[in-house]
């Protein structure tokens, strides 16, 4: 397949036209789950006052924080070749990319190729790709054995108003789905970490010969070329200096640290401040790393309709009944939307200046 193939491919994986689904999914399971759950007297404990206002405008800045990590980190992992502009538009389009396929897919895949159009040779672009794959892994890995120590509580697990300790741990789903996901997880950290800092040739050997399995063996060239992107990596970032990754991890963790306050300042802006006590906050904050994990195998774009389930089974026994719907839609209105509605400005005019000539 020919390079313009390749980006008439890319191209139309992502036209504005494709956030029809995924919206529809969102506001028609979020509406079903609504419709099914009220009940009289549930929004008693919501209080509307400035302070809601207030409240909804810091858990915007917590996701214009969010971004703003990402433009810090990529701009730095580009050795500052990216402008701000540039490196906005590249946070924006992988977002957009991101809300339109499967979680299980993301915008990872065609990053490298928003990257190679701003400028940036396809070697550094898949290094860079790679690169915020492992800062990303590496985060979660740190984020989530702290957390479950500092909180010390099981019903992070927990579903309902039932805890961890009320029933059989393999029965829990969301502990299961927790554990599978950290071991997967943790596995390509380690498997990263090889590959990027001690050995790329013998890691890429060694995904070749796993691959010459029977049942895995159509997939060998792209394990081949998985390969040469991780040696291409390691070239590009192995003698970097340790002050260059604590300022990536930096702004790693700012992004997903703001990201998953979210939902915290959410709550607070319809029940109050006083609503969540300081360990409720860590609980909050917990059942988010969780939750992403459980997002990573959603079928549907963006996790559409699985989030908003998902979202409203966490914080069941944390706000108050019939409510948790109401919370999950207006979370999703904060966090997700708005990238799907940046897309429709953006995609559009980053086509016409790549591939229309004037």
């Amino acid at each position: 397949m020919t390079s313009s193939d390749n980006s008439g491919k890319i191209v139309k994986s992502i036209r504005p036209s494709r956030i029809i689904f995924p919206i529809l999914i969102g506001i028609g399971i979020s509406g079903y789950m609504l419709y099914n759950e009220y009940t009289p007297g549930s929004f008693d404990a919501v209080k509307l006052t400035y302070s809601t206002f207030i409240w909804l405008a810091v858990s915007l800045l917590l996701m214009a924080i969010r971004d703003f990590g990402y433009i810090i980190r990529i701009r730095l992992l580009s050795h500052n070749q990216l402008t701000l502009r540039k490196a906005f538009s590249i946070v924006m389009l992988w977002e957009f990319t991101s809300a339109i396929t499967p979680s299980a897919i993301g915008g990872t895949s065609v990053a490298i190729f928003f990257l190679n159009k701003e400028g940036i040779k396809i070697g550094r672009s898949t290094a860079i790709v790679m690169v915020t794959s492992f800062l990303d892994e590496l985060y979660f890995i740190i984020a989530f054995p702290i957390v479950l120590l500092i909180i010390g509580r099981s019903d992070i697990f927990g579903f309902g108003v039932e805890g961890l300790d009320k029933i059989p741990w393999y029965k829990n789903q969301f502990l299961v789905f927790a554990l599978a996901g950290y071991g997967l997880k943790f596995l390509y950290t380690l498997i990263l970490t090889y590959g990027l800092f001690i050995n790329p040739r013998g890691l890429k050997f060694l995904l070749l010969w796993i691959f010459k399995l029977p049942i895995i063996r159509k997939w060998r060239p792209e394990a081949n070329e998985s390969g040469t992107d991780l040696i291409t990596a390691s070239r590009e970032f192995r003698d970097w200096s340790f002050v260059n990754w604590v300022q990536a991890f930096f702004a790693t963790a700012l992004s997903w640290t703001s990201r998953y306050w979210v939902v915290n300042t959410i709550i607070i802006s319809f029940f109050g401040f006083q609503f969540l006590s300081y360990d409720d906050n860590l609980l909050v904050f917990g059942k988010q790393l969780v939750m992403w994990i459980m997002m990573l195998v959603s079928p549907t774009p963006g996790g559409s309709g699985f989030a908003e389930y998902v979202f409203k089974e966490f914080l069941n026994g944390v706000v108050p009944a019939g409510t948790g719907v109401t919370l999950a839609f207006i979370w999703r209105l904060l966090s997700y939307y708005p990238y799907l509605f940046i897309g429709i400005l953006i995609v559009p005019r980053w086509i016409r200046k790549h591939f229309i000539k004037r």
